[in-house]
Parts: C-alpha cells; sequence; structure tokens
C-alpha cells in the first residue's frame, strides 16, 4: 500500500451545497465557495492534496450551456495533470451538466466525480459534507469517466436522474 500523496481538485460552481443564508435580505444565495472552510479544514485526509477552485457561484437552475462549457473548460484544464476531478452543482441541473460533459468529452483521462446537496452546507441536517466525502473517496479509487455521488450510491453518466418525490438521484436504463 502507497503512502504517496494523491492531489485532486474540486470545482465548485454553486448550487444548493454553498448556498449561505443572507440575513439582510432572508434569503439564501450563491455568494463564494464555503466548501473549504465547512468541510475540508475538518476532514483528515493526510494522503489527499485538494485543490479548490471557483469555477462560478450560481444556482444550476440559471445555468446554461455556455456555463456548461466553462465547466467542462475546467474539467479539461485540471484533468491534464492526471488527477481526479469533483465538480459540486446544484442538483436541478446536475444531469444536464454531466451529461454535457460526457457528451463533449469523451476521453477523459481521471475520475470526473459531480455532487451537491439538497440542503444547503450550513444547514444541521445538510448533506453536502456526506456527498462531499463520499465523493472524494470515489475520485481515489474509480476509473477515469463520469460519475455522480449522492446519498451513499455511485452512478455513471449518464445513467441516472434526480428523483424530486425522494429527495436523491437514481440509476436509469438508456
Amino acid at each position: 500500500m502507497s503512502n504517496e500523496i494523491l492531489p485532486l481538485y474540486i470545482l465548485t460552481t454553486g448550487g444548493t451545497i454553498e448556498k449561505i443564508y443572507d440575513e439582510f435580505e432572508g434569503s439564501l444565495q450563491n455568494k463564494d465557495t464555503i466548501v473549504k472552510n465547512k468541510i475540508l479544514q475538518r476532514l483528515r485526509l493526510p494522503y489527499t492534496e485538494i485543490q479548490v477552485k471557483q469555477i462560478m457561484s450560481k444556482d444550476s437552475l440559471f445555468m446554461d450551456d455556455k456555463d456548461r462549457a466553462s465547466i467542462l473548460d475546467s474539467i479539461k484544464t485540471y484533468s491534464r495533470f492526471g488527477n481526479p476531478v469533483i465538480v459540486l452543482h446544484g442538483t436541478d441541473t446536475m444531469d444536464v451538466t454531466a451529461r454535457y460533459c460526457f457528451d463533449n468529452l469523451k476521453e477523459i483521462n481521471v475520475p470526473v466525480v459531480f455532487t451537491g446537496a439538497m440542503k444547503p452546507l450550513g444547514f444541521d441536517d445538510s448533506d453536502a459534507a456526506q456527498n462531499v466525502i463520499e465523493a472524494i473517496f470515489a475520485a481515489r479509487i474509480m476509473r477515469p469517466g463520469y460519475y455522480v455521488t449522492f446519498h451513499g450510491k455511485l452512478f455513471t453518466v449518464p445513467k441516472f436522474r434526480k428523483n424530486k418525490q425522494l429527495g436523491t438521484f437514481e440509476e436509469i436504463d438508456l
């Protein structure tokens, strides 16, 4: 077993996972990435070097193909180093973005793992930390390709969808 340190990149795009409560406006908003301070600094990962790169800070309902192209460009940029990539993304259109990346860059040389959360990171019952931890683990062990981790499950892109009634993701047949 190797004690080699594995670098990986976390690309943040906004979404529920990084929404914060704005007490002046009384609303949840995407502003800056908070994953580093709220999750990563609490983890013991002596064999993992994580670099967080903020791509955008946007609710996924407002993303368009220009935003998806920007996410794909970032995946291309950071995958060149041969290290896994995690994309934190809003759950409402995560399937659209993951499929866009899959369709436009089929030959990927690293695992690319998408994840998000149903409840914002700052909430006591948030699923954000669990999903990020699962994404880190999947990024370390999976072969090159596109994946989604969510609530203890791992899906291959594009064989998944959001199940709004259950508040999670599920596998689908294509």
